[in-house]
């Protein structure tokens, strides 16, 4: 049996904090999926001769390196359009970042503080999954770069609808730790691998059925300039542009649907604009668009609202923190402008919400950030045949945040065997299959439309039906077996006091 890898502390940091930069590589737009493994591998090698805290430095670092170069975007939001000077804008950034790395760091803490090397492998990759749970629920959550998400395109994407984002974590998790004890000439962890990673071909290649006959579905784009939106020169654009873009669509159209807050107005005020375009689209397409609404006890919501052959709407449930709602409101508003954005004090919508009827769909909708979460979309596709995003991705500029949003949409729609639309401002607007491939995509930062066929898909995923506590059970599973008992403790803490 080799021994555990010694490396000095100072080599391990740096290790991590690469290791967090190739999990961004695993994202959009590079797509590097075999990254994620011997990233995991990094983190793993030479674990157990740190001590508790040495180890949660390490995570430390692996946040640094995965937050610092995936979410980058940060800055572009808080700078741009933010209304925040560049040291300051600097200053956030940094500070979003160092935060963000505590997770990892309070993971690999833990870890150490509670495992051994018994069964360390599993413990070691189980522990990783419940990390990202934590993340992804804890203070309002933040699950972008989950490390399954890398995984859409590789052979490991069929497990998604059986076990979502996190199923998908924890075999590419398992693939690296193995992949490590396996360089140690456990030839066992060589099967376990082979295994994880050849059942994909036995699984069915698609989960839901397709219902005939296909709708005629237009997604439009209108590219509106951030800073001036919400200006009364921005809701004349705004109106102008999405007016002509709809008329510029066929008759044979079924559905039209324009973005999150496409006219930057309340509901009430949208309304003569809506009527408008309605008398100029067919009698039988049907228009949903994301629009502000205001209810009568002054509470704000982001909304889907349609017109034409429309039945209900929908009310975003989770709300993002900042940018649409401020947290510590009586402290914070007004201490600097990126604390007064526009609409940034939203009320949530309720959890159980009708689904929205149109043009023969039953769609569940998710507003911009709430596709990022797997098991709120799982609720909405549960009583849904489509889904629907709209979204604002004006907020990331030119950066790769949009391309990774797509990313994490397309996976929504692979776990749920559904057909995904995406509509957004100035891209990544497109339809996806239930197999998370794209069919039809806009350039970003041009005023266009699209055109797809989408079908109304009946039956559920078996991750549809569950959600993704099977992956976190099985994953806490993996955990328990690895617990040191109360003497394994102490006695490795000799051992290190001897060293």
């Amino acid at each position: 049996m080799m021994s555990e890898l010694r490396l000095t502390p100072a080599l391990g940091y740096l290790i991590a904090l690469v290791a967090g930069g190739l999990t961004t590589l695993t994202a959009s737009p590079f797509s590097l999926w075999w990254l994620g493994p011997v990233a995991v591998g990094l983190m793993y090698l030479g674990i157990h001769a740190l001590t508790p805290g040495q180890a949660a430095f390490k995570g430390w670092w692996y946040g640094v390196g995965l937050f610092g170069s995936g979410t980058s975007w940060i800055y572009v939001s808080i700078h741009d359009y933010g209304y925040t000077g560049v040291p300051l804008a600097v200053f956030l950034t940094v500070l979003f970042v160092v935060t963000l790395a505590l997770f990892p760091a309070v993971v690999l803490w833990l870890y150490r503080r509670l495992s051994g090397p018994h069964l360390a492998a599993l413990t070691f990759a189980g522990t990783w999954v419940l990390g990202e749970v934590l993340r992804t629920y804890a203070f309002t959550g933040f699950p972008w770069l989950l490390l399954g998400s890398g995984q859409v395109d590789s052979p490991l994407a069929p497990w998604a609808p059986v076990g979502g984002v996190y199923a998908l974590s924890l075999i590419t998790a398992l693939t690296g730790t193995l992949g490590v004890e396996f360089l140690r000439r456990r030839w066992s962890a060589g099967v376990a691998i082979a295994a994880l990673w050849l059942v994909p071909l036995a699984l069915p290649t698609q989960w839901t059925t397709s219902r005939e006959p296909p709708i005629r579905v237009a997604l439009l784009q209108g590219n509106l300039p951030q800073l001036i939106k919400w200006t009364s020169e921005g809701q004349r654009t705004a109106a102008n542009t999405y007016t002509q873009l709809t008329r510029s669509q066929g008759d044979e159209i079924d559905l039209i649907v324009w973005p999150e807050t496409a006219l930057p107005m309340l509901e009430q005020d949208a309304l003569p604009v809506l009527e408008r375009v309605q008398a100029t689209m067919a009698p039988e397409t049907a228009l949903l668009t994301g629009i502000v609404q205001r209810d009568q006890e002054g509470r704000f919501f982001n909304s889907v609202i349609g017109v034409g052959e429309v039945e209900g709407e929908y009310r975003k449930e989770h709300l993002v923190p900042f940018g649409e709602y401020l947290p510590l409101e009586s402290l914070l508003r007004g201490v600097i402008a990126f604390f007064d954005l526009p609409m940034s004090s939203f009320s949530s919508g309720k959890e159980v919400q009708t689904p929205i009827r149109a043009a023969g769909l039953t769609i569940g909708s998710a507003v911009c950030y709430e596709i990022i979460y797997p098991d709120l979309v799982a609720n909405r596709a549960r009583e849904a045949d489509i889904l629907l995003t709209v979204s604002n991705d004006t907020w990331f500029g030119e950066s790769i945040g949009p391309l990774q949003h797509l990313q994490m949409a397309r996976l929504r729609a692979l776990e749920n065997g559904r057909y995904v639309m995406r509509a957004t401002s100035n891209g990544v607007t497109a339809v996806i299959d239930p197999q998370g491939r794209i069919i039809a995509r806009a350039p970003q930062f041009e005023t266009t439309s699209i055109q797809a066929e989408v079908t109304a898909m009946d039956g559920l995923t078996p991750f549809t039906r569950t959600g993704s506590w099977p992956a976190w059970l099985l994953s806490t599973l993996l955990v328990l077996p690895g617990i040191r008992r109360k003497k394994e403790g102490k006695r490795e803490g000799r051992n290190k006091k001897e060293e």
